[in-house]
Formats: structure tokens, C-alpha cells, sequence
């Protein structure tokens, strides 16, 4: 079996998830080539029972695990907000989050990756948004008509160690609370009980402050037209706990905190 093509295709990805590991750019591609000389000089260890990609992955993290790349001085490869939230998070937390919700990986793919259970990676997953929670914590709209789901989304949200600023049912509250708020995530519903549409509501939002937004919904189909606004972040309902959980820590990391656009800027 020829492993070089197949590394070659995944590299920039490792790359990506190298350098967000360690924090650095020069630390990162360090780790990759270490990997890469490993499997150079021993083919064997690359392992042909399971989908290319997870066996890139799971090599990477047999070396990152067993070496240790000097990293004084190194420095951040972009010392951004999302980058010191990163470096603050433990290494298993940083794994997991990385590999779940930037790279991509299922539960099941992750505990293979890291080598641990798929009850360890949940746990894991839970840990993280509690740890992301406590240096990102904030407070979060509800857009949602339904009680149930509502209510399941607050508990949800208050586990993390984030505050619900409100609960809007319709397009109008959606938007008079956010005005009065000004939340640093929104979660929305696309069918609202008066009829009016979330993703109207978020666009109204959106003319007056910008906040990351993730759309809850039975109808994903509304919002992939190729029309703007497109959405980041999309669950699909019936959801499951654990996805919003890891794509609220997500869209946080990644986000940014509610400011005012420019009047120019508004749409």
C-alpha cells in the first residue's frame, strides 16, 4: 500500500490541526514531521484497517504523544482571541474539541484517534464546554416557539455556564429582546408560532450588532440557498444534546462577542 499519496492529501489538514494543537506554527509542522520520518522509516505503523484520514490522524497522535517538541519561545502562530482561549484549555480538552468540532470527527473516530473510550470523549466533550463556558461565558437568546424545546434548550445552555437572556417565541420579541440584551449568541428556530421566520428575525439582528448564530430547525433546507446570510452553524431537529453542546462551545471559540456594525455596514 502506497501511504505517501494518501498523507499528501491530508497534510494541510493535519497542519491546520497541528498548529491549533500547539499553538504554534513552528511547533505544529514540527509534530507533522516528526510523524512523517517516523512513517518513513517504519511503514508498518501506519494502519490499513481503518479510513485513511482516521489513520493519518491517529499516527499524529501516537508521535504527539510520545515526544515533546521544545515550545519556549515559540510563540502563537496568531495570537487572536480564539487562539488564547485555546492554549487555556488542558491538552485532552484541546484534542477533543479540535478533532470533534474543527476537524471533524465523530465520537467514536475521536476515541479511536486519542486512543480512549467513547464515554471518555462525551465526558471529554461536556469538560470542554464547561471549560470553554468559564472563559467565554455569556448570555444567549432564545428563538423558539415551542415550551419543551425551549426549556430544553435553556437547561441546556445554563449547564454550560452561560445565561439566557430571554426567550422570544415570535420575529417581533426575537428582535425587541435582542435590542434590549444585546446577547452574545443566538440560538433560532426557523418556524415561529405566529408564523413569522427566525431567520428573519436573525437578519433584523444582524442590521443593528453582530453575533454568532445557530440555527435549531426541522427545516434545514430554508437556509441552504446560497443566499446571504448562509449559516455558520446549522443543527438539524430532533437534535441531540451532545452536538449543541459542542457547537455552542464551537461557535463561541470561534465567534465573536455582540458589538454594533458601523451604520454603513447595516443591511
Amino acid at each position: 500500500m502506497q501511504i505517501a499519496p494518501i498523507i499528501a492529501a491530508q497534510l494541510p489538514f493535519l497542519r491546520r490541526y497541528a498548529r491549533a494543537l500547539t499553538g504554534s506554527q513552528h511547533s505544529g509542522d514540527t509534530y507533522v514531521a516528526a510523524a512523517l520520518e517516523t512513517l518513513v522509516a517504519d511503514p508498518s505503523l501506519f494502519p490499513t484497517d481503518i479510513e485513511p484520514r482516521l489513520a493519518v490522524y491517529e499516527v499524529f497522535t501516537r508521535i504527539w504523544s510520545s515526544i515533546r517538541v521544545n515550545l519556549e519561545g515559540a510563540g502563537s502562530a496568531a495570537d487572536t482571541a480564539a487562539t488564547r482561549t485555546l492554549d487555556a484549555l488542558p491538552p485532552r480538552s484541546r484534542q477533543v474539541f479540535l478533532l470533534v468540532s474543527v476537524e471533524g470527527f465523530s465520537t467514536a473516530d475521536t476515541a479511536r484517534i486519542l486512543g480512549i473510550t467513547e464515554d471518555e470523549v462525551t465526558a471529554a466533550i461536556d469538560d470542554t464546554g464547561r471549560e470553554l463556558a468559564s472563559l467565554v461565558a455569556t448570555d444567549v437568546l432564545i428563538i423558539e416557539d415551542e415550551p419543551i424545546i425551549a426549556m430544553d434548550l435553556e437547561a441546556l445552555v445554563e449547564s454550560l455556564g452561560h445565561r439566557v437572556c430571554g426567550v422570544a417565541r415570535t420575529q417581533k420579541e426575537a428582535v425587541a429582546l435582542a435590542a434590549k440584551t444585546q446577547p452574545g449568541l443566538v440560538l433560532a428556530d426557523i418556524q415561529l408560532a405566529d408564523g413569522s421566520s427566525g431567520l428573519d428575525a436573525v437578519n433584523d439582528i444582524l442590521t443593528e450588532f453582530d453575533v454568532p448564530v445557530i440555527f435549531i430547525t426541522a427545516y434545514p433546507e430554508r437556509l441552504l440557498t446560497g443566499e446571504r446570510p448562509e449559516p455558520v452553524f446549522l443543527i438539524s431537529k430532533p437534535f441531540q444534546t451532545q452536538t449543541v453542546k459542542a457547537i455552542v462551545s464551537q461557535a463561541l471559540f470561534f465567534g465573536t462577542r455582540a458589538r454594533k456594525r458601523p451604520a454603513a455596514a447595516a443591511v
